[in-house]
């Protein structure tokens, strides 16, 4: 679909015009920074961390490595990577957002991590890393905000070294049984936890929006082979409302 000959992207229901979508949702995370984690655990009630438990159980990453946390937001990945590859190892925690970026730092500082973690701002699609540098890039509940899915695959595969894994943890297609009850949810009472939490109604509602507009777990599957990814495989987490995707560079 074009508007104006102009490519359009998801802005969660809406289409908007391609090179709008970042900035759009540059605001959505702005507004809702300074209460992200807190409506998190309100969200999921706390399963959000078991989520990210399983994600680093897959990373395969030994003291000494490399590791990548794109769109890492607040940071609670880069915290664990951090702990996983060790004083000798290395973190670097990418988001395109600022505001999200300075809430990962301060959480970074509190556990006494920053010296091993790198904070960049950073735009998913176009890595600012050279080819073959890290053993494992991680990307949680970042990808379905991103306007070229497929170029931010192709990125993360490109940093991967041979043998490095990607991870991609992202809301997706619940079983059918989850279905009205998962949408009653989201639509919901999301927006009405944001109004009076976040005080953001919208921001919430396009939370929802924005994973219904996400690739199920098999288009997301054949995105990662197509990206160069092997051995890529998933694994679907409260009945599939969470998915994790894994694939390896060879």
């Amino acid at each position: 679909m074009t508007y104006n000959n102009e490519p359009q992207a998801d802005f969660g229901f809406e289409d908007v015009p391609w090179r709008d979508k970042a900035r759009r949702v540059r605001g959505v995370f702005d507004s809702v920074a300074e209460r992200y984690d807190l409506m998190n655990d309100l969200m999921s009630g706390g399963a959000h961390r078991l989520w990210k438990r399983f994600a680093l159980s897959l990373t395969g990453l030994r003291p000494g490595q490399q590791a990548l946390d794109v769109a890492g937001g607040s940071g609670d990945l880069a915290v664990g990577l951090a702990e996983q590859v060790g004083p000798q190892g290395h973190v670097l925690l990418t988001d395109i957002n600022a505001a999200m970026l300075a809430r990962g730092r301060d959480r970074l500082i509190n556990a006494g991590l920053l010296r091993q973690v790198t904070c960049v701002q950073a735009d998913a699609e176009k890595l600012p890393f050279a080819a073959e540098s890290f053993e494992c890039v991680t990307i949680g509940f970042g990808l379905r905000n991103v306007t070229d899915k497929a170029q931010a695959l192709a990125a993360m595969q490109r940093v991967l070294k041979p043998g490095g894994r990607l991870l991609v943890l992202e809301f997706s297609r619940p079983v059918p049984t989850l279905a009205p009850l998962y949408d009653l949810y989201s639509f919901r009472v999301l927006p009405l936890l944001g109004r009076l939490v976040a005080g953001d109604a919208d921001s919430y509602r396009y939370l929802a929006e924005s994973i219904r507009r996400h690739p199920d777990q098999d288009t997301l599957l054949r995105m990662m082979q197509d990206a160069g990814l092997a051995d890529c495989r998933y694994h679907n987490l409260m009945g599939g409302i969470v998915a994790l995707h894994y694939g390896v560079r060879y």
